[in-house]
């Protein structure tokens, strides 16, 4: 699979390896301070997603908060977004609301949203993040290695790809975006998702 042009703001690999490193974390919030990224700022998500041939799901590993190791196929049977981001990255700090309120959105159609980070902290950042930015409805997911950027053959982050109930990699967008938008809900769960089931008809309801 060919590597995609990323379409909107995004962190470089050597960003990456520098943070992961300890080497330049500061380095890093200087520059998402310089680039004034700000949530409103962020197009749609729906203008920048790009569908590729459907591929297969990619060998990415990751643990919950309390270390249990987990991978894509364990996941298998629903539609998942997957976000690869960090708290150090500026774009990703942006958008991670818009994923946030996203999340409850595509819980009808069975659709799973996995943000996994890639600080080398772990735990140790993300949850303080977490709290500090009054976000309820995520879990807490690790790569602290901070190899699933070349696992999913991406130059930087924010990364974030769709993966269908088959387990098949269907699109993509590579940087920031607002994900919470009607174009955005519509065309993941057009994607990825299942119909929600129909209501029942109340029988206790008489015609008149």
């Amino acid at each position: 699979m060919s590597l995609l042009k990323p379409t909107r703001p995004l962190l470089t690999r050597r960003s990456i390896i520098a943070a992961a490193t300890g080497l330049a974390v500061s380095a890093a919030r200087g520059n998402y301070a310089d680039a004034q990224i700000r949530p409103e700022d962020l197009p749609d998500a729906s203008t920048g997603v790009q569908q590729i041939m459907p591929s297969t799901e990619p060998n990415l590993k990751f643990t919950d908060q309390t270390g249990h190791p987990l991978s894509l196929t364990d996941y298998r049977g629903s539609g998942l977004l997957v976000n690869i981001w960090a708290t150090w990255c500026g774009p990703c700090v942006a958008e991670l609301p818009s994923i946030a309120a996203l999340a409850p959105k595509l819980v009808p159609y069975k659709i799973l949203v996995l943000p996994i980070s890639v600080d080398a902290e772990g735990l140790a950042a993300v949850q303080p993040f977490y709290k500090s930015h009054n976000i309820t409805t995520l879990p807490i997911l690790l790569n602290p290695d901070g190899d699933a950027p070349d696992i999913l053959e991406s130059n930087g982050i924010p990364l974030t790809v769709l993966i269908d109930p088959a387990g098949r990699m269907v699109a993509r967008l590579e940087g920031g975006a607002d994900w919470n938008t009607q174009n955005s809900i519509s065309l993941i769960t057009k994607l990825i998702g299942t119909q929600p089931a129909a209501a029942k008809p109340n029988l206790n309801i008489h015609p008149s």
